[in-house]
């Protein structure tokens, strides 16, 4: 068995100092993934980086009507203190592992390893939120919909790391929805996030564990926008629903595997995406009820 060189940092600075010095280096936050991985031989590494005492990485803020989320942020945190802010992240948060696993694991280790299916992707995706990462060469913000270039995969350089994510606050309804053979502790066969913006008539929809990265649904959120009846709400018509589950299950590129079939993918991804337009619009619709009244 191999031993491997551990380095911690104690603030920002240094562990984009040690990424430099160390590029093939394995970054460990809540180490839920990337230790289980070492553990069961599936993964191996020369050294590993510890970043769970980096204090910028811990924390989140908000700017307006964008949250700056630390990459280090436990999912824990993000049900309990950004529920409000980001609900369809948060309701992805709660179907993470378990609770011990949410007390440690986090948004920067779904977005290190890049599995197409991380639970906090598709909700990122489908509120356009962009990465922020840092080298000892500088800062740059990726657009989350443009991180991932496949299975395990991303634009991130050897020597940078992932240091939060910017979401905007949400401005509607958002939903999120996963498919898996139990309802906790499990990787999803497909999951579905959707995001309602009735200020900019804009629909976000994204995809999870159907394609080799996580995707967003770009003609289905075109065709939802120019359907919903925004100005007067109303029922959604069963037409708009199916149509809407069709184009997000085209946007989408499974594989047959353990846990499901392509075809089943497909399905499943299509029941899903109807149900989180559905849900959304009759939150959304149900708000802008409760607005008027109070008007």
């Amino acid at each position: 068995m191999t031993t491997a060189t551990f380095l911690r940092a104690g603030d920002l600075r240094e562990a984009t100092e040690l990424k430099a010095a160390h590029p093939e280096a394995t970054l460990l936050a809540g180490g839920t993934d990337v230790m289980v991985g070492l553990n069961f031989g599936h993964r191996t590494a020369s050294a590993l980086i510890d970043l769970s005492r980096v204090p910028e990485l811990r924390a989140w803020s908000r700017d307006g009507d964008t949250i700056t989320l630390g990459a280090g942020v436990p999912y824990t945190r993000i049900v309990e203190e950004l529920g409000a802010e980001l609900p369809g992240l948060a309701q992805a948060a709660r179907t993470v592992g378990s609770a011990q696993i949410r007390n440690r694991a986090t948004v920067g280790g779904n977005l290190g390893t890049a599995s197409p299916a991380g639970d906090a992707l598709p909700p990122l995706l489908s509120a356009r939120a962009s990465i922020e990462v840092a080298s000892v060469r500088g800062t740059r913000s990726v657009p989350a919909r443009e991180f991932f270039v496949g299975p395990g995969r991303s634009v991130l350089a050897q020597d940078e790391i992932v240091t939060a994510v910017r979401v905007p606050v949400a401005a509607g309804a958002e939903q999120f929805a996963k498919l898996g053979p139990r309802n906790a502790m499990v990787i999803a066969v497909a999951s579905v996030a959707l995001t309602l913006d009735p200020g900019r008539r804009r629909v976000g929809c994204a995809v999870g564990s159907s394609a080799p990265t996580p995707v967003a649904a770009a003609r289905a959120e075109a065709f939802a926008a120019a359907e919903l009846d925004w100005a007067g709400g109303g029922a959604l018509p069963a037409q708009v629903r199916t149509r809407f589950g069709e184009l997000v299950a085209q946007a989408t590129a499974p594989i047959d595997d353990v846990r499901g079939s392509a075809g089943y993918r497909r399905h499943a991804v299509a029941v899903l995406a109807r149900r989180t337009l559905a849900w959304a619009w009759q939150e959304q619709c149900r708000r802008d009820g409760e607005g008027e009244l109070n008007r």
